[in-house]
């Protein structure tokens, strides 16, 4: 991130934008241009508005990117999530591994299959899983991993894989804040078995709500493809009944798997195909931001600020702070409430899953062993940081952060 603040041009034309702390500074916020706008009217006008030429599109042009050989866009993370566990064959007994540091459909997706998530605690670190402590939860009822690029840096999936490989184990990343972001050199899409994106408006791109899932495997491919439209097929070749006749009919379909209504739209698409040319650029600039602040509170005892493991690029969804509200006396409540009233949101992530009620009451969870996930939640506090923000935002925002630590 050093070299990013000798940039002499900005990442993005922020003429356009305006210093939005008159309103409500959030701690997310899509771009939406003109030319977003015009895509979609295009789409509008047109004759197709959903299962048409658009989402094919997307489809490759997000494959290409990621280097992925298969692309599946469905209508949202969640259902991304869920798909792929499907595809995957979770079933009722079946332990998943993941992260407690996560928003909830990462391991309510396993739950809607009858499987079991299994939480592993975080490192010190980066956040992300710690593949340290994997093994120590792999039994004879493990069937996978989920492992989430928490904030958009990418986990430790070379030492994941090797786990993977050793016990015959599935690996779906949770790549939801990851977009855009690379590992080893190489972009976040094609190094896992499946790799699951989100396009809510806070995240690097926005279809409005959308998701998709990236992978190299064939099969999986058509599978997803299946199940994301009621399981439904209209490949002859692929049709299963025996009566040939019947197989010739224009208007014959088979439904051969309990599939879901998991479609996007063309007009969604669309403007996913005008956001992504704007990917690279939005991510340079997130970067700008967290290197800012990053200059700003590093030399803060009661603060620890992100850290970037050296073979990785974050696409710093967010800027989360770690700060000891013991030693400056004050608490986190007090500081939400201290930057609200002067038009600022924060945000926390997250609340270790199972810590909510459903989990505690319904599946018992304990989380005795999750102790560094949990004094992370204590300390964190996810500021704004979106590609938006105009340079005063972001001083406004340290500025006050500042004031309220003197």
């Amino acid at each position: 991130m050093e070299k990013l603040r000798k940039r002499k041009k900005p990442a993005i034309d922020r003429a356009k934008a305006k210093n939005v702390k008159d309103k409500y500074l959030p701690y997310g916020l899509h771009w939406i241009d003109e030319d977003d706008i015009q895509e979609v009217l295009k789409v509008l006008k047109s004759d197709w508005i959903t299962q048409g030429p658009k989402v094919k599109e997307f489809e490759e042009k997000l494959a290409s990117y990621c280097g992925a050989k298969y692309v599946v866009a469905v209508s949202s993370g969640t259902a991304a999530l869920h798909l792929a566990c499907l595809v995957l064959r979770v079933k009722p007994g079946d332990e998943i591994i993941t992260s407690p540091i996560t928003f909830l459909a990462t391991s309510n997706s396993v739950l809607y299959c009858g499987g079991k998530p299994i939480f592993v605690d975080i490192d010190e670190k980066t956040y992300n899983i710690d593949g340290n402590k994997i093994e120590e939860k792999i039994n004879k009822n493990t069937k996978g991993i989920i492992p989430v690029d928490f904030a958009g840096q990418p986990c430790d999936l070379e030492k994941i894989r090797k786990i993977a490989k050793k016990y015959h184990l599935w690996i779906m990343e949770d790549a939801a804040h990851a977009l855009g972001a690379e590992y080893n050199g190489k972009k976040i899409g094609g190094l896992s078995d499946l790799t699951i994106f989100s396009f809510h408006p806070v995240k690097a791109i926005t279809t409005g709500e959308g998701g998709a899932i990236a992978t190299n495997n064939s099969v999986l491919y058509e599978r997803l493809l299946m199940l994301r439209s009621h399981g439904v097929t209209k490949d002859s070749s692929k049709f299963k009944i025996q009566n040939a006749k019947l197989k010739e009919e224009q208007w014959y379909y088979e439904m051969q798997e309990l599939g879901y209504n998991y479609r996007i739209t063309d007009f969604q698409c669309a403007l996913g195909i005008s956001q992504l040319k704007k990917l690279d650029k939005f991510i340079e600039r997130r970067r700008e931001i967290a290197q800012i602040y990053n200059e700003a509170f590093k030399n803060i005892r009661e603060m620890t600020i992100p850290y970037e493991k050296p073979n990785v690029k974050s696409a710093c969804h967010l800027y989360v702070l770690q700060i000891d509200f013991e030693k400056i006396g004050k608490t986190r409540k007090q500081l939400f409430e201290y930057m609200r009233a002067n038009n600022i949101l924060l945000q926390v992530h997250y609340i270790p899953v199972y810590l909510q009620p459903y989990y505690q009451q319904n599946l018992e969870y304990k989380g005795d062993d999750c102790c560094i996930a949990e004094k992370f939640y204590g300390k964190a506090v996810s500021l704004p940081l979106f590609p938006k923000m105009t340079n005063p935002d972001i001083k406004y925002v340290i500025e006050k952060l500042k004031s309220f630590l003197d």
